[in-house]
């Protein structure tokens, strides 16, 4: 019965945080039409650092371990901060959401070579499946592209800072809700401090206020504490698997809330993804170094 509910209770976060970061493109885009890049982050990391010190009220607990801030702060200054102002820069230089997404799917190969001692077969196969179905899925965006190069350049930095940091954040052994706040406190210092060489922006209109709120309560907060407890939970490979699982959501939510449809390359890609990761998690995980 245990091992029932705890099984559950795994496909329930896996389910929430794949459903949330999958709809966390189509709010960002809302945002950034309303206010730059600093400023949307500015306001929505205020708005989740506040979310997470109500959480600390209730758990009176609002910092990490003594020993351990230094090694947090730093994870959470890559992990969140870092690359989030290079996410959301990549997004303002023109680079389309189909490019970015597939840079950032390059992510659970590099994790694969960085963790696995011995890569297994089918499960860089599962992954290289998954990868070329997400390049079918935004065949049409990469058309687009004019591959503008600080924009490259800031979509690297951001696969860069989200693969070592979710190793990094792999290592802390700590409950999320008392590692986030410090995080997200360092993530809001880090844009304070680019404020004089970044344009800062708003438009206080009911679309920016809808965009931050649900950015900063439902990703930056619910769907972050998800993706944490599914890093300390299980393999780091088959979690950074899961973004490619974002791109489906979000075409579907386009096509639902929108009404763009997909071609069939898109739906093509769909499958292909739904396969790699099914791969990945069938394939027994071998031994990682550290």
């Amino acid at each position: 019965m245990f091992m029932r509910s705890s099984s559950l209770t795994s496909q329930a976060a896996t389910s929430g945080f794949v459903l949330l970061w999958g709809s966390a493109a189509i709010f960002s885009r809302l945002g950034l039409d309303n206010a730059s890049p600093i400023a949307l982050l500015i306001v929505r990391f205020s708005v989740a650092l506040a979310a997470l010190m109500l959480v600390g009220i209730f758990r009176r607990r609002w910092l990490p371990d003594a020993g351990s801030r230094k090694t947090v702060m730093f994870t959470g200054l890559i992990l969140i901060g870092a690359y989030s102002v290079c996410y959301f820069q990549a997004m303002a230089e023109s680079v389309t959401p189909g490019l970015i997404a597939t840079i950032m799917g390059i992510q659970p190969i590099l994790t694969l070579c960085i963790v696995e001692r011995r890569m297994q077969g089918t499960r860089l196969l599962g992954l290289l499946i998954a990868l070329a179905g997400l390049i079918l899925l935004v065949w049409r965006s990469l058309a687009a592209s004019q591959l503008p190069l600080s924009g490259i350049v800031c979509a690297l930095g951001a696969l860069l800072c989200m693969t070592f940091g979710a190793i990094m954040q792999k290592k802390v052994s700590q409950h999320p809700a008392q590692v986030l706040p410090l995080q997200y406190a360092v993530s809001l210092a880090l844009c304070a401090l680019l404020l004089p060489v970044k344009a800062f922006h708003i438009d206080f209109t009911l679309h920016f206020w809808i965009s931050v709120l649900f950015l900063g309560v439902m990703i930056s907060v619910v769907a972050q504490l998800l993706l944490y407890r599914l890093l300390s939970a299980g393999s780091i490979v088959n979690v950074t698997s899961l973004f490619y699982l974002v791109p489906v959501i979000t075409a579907v939510l386009d096509y639902l809330l929108l009404g763009n449809a997909l071609p069939w390359s898109g739906m093509m890609g769909m499958l292909a993804i739904l396969l790699g990761i099914m791969l990945v998690f069938r394939t027994p995980r071998l031994k990682t170094s550290g």
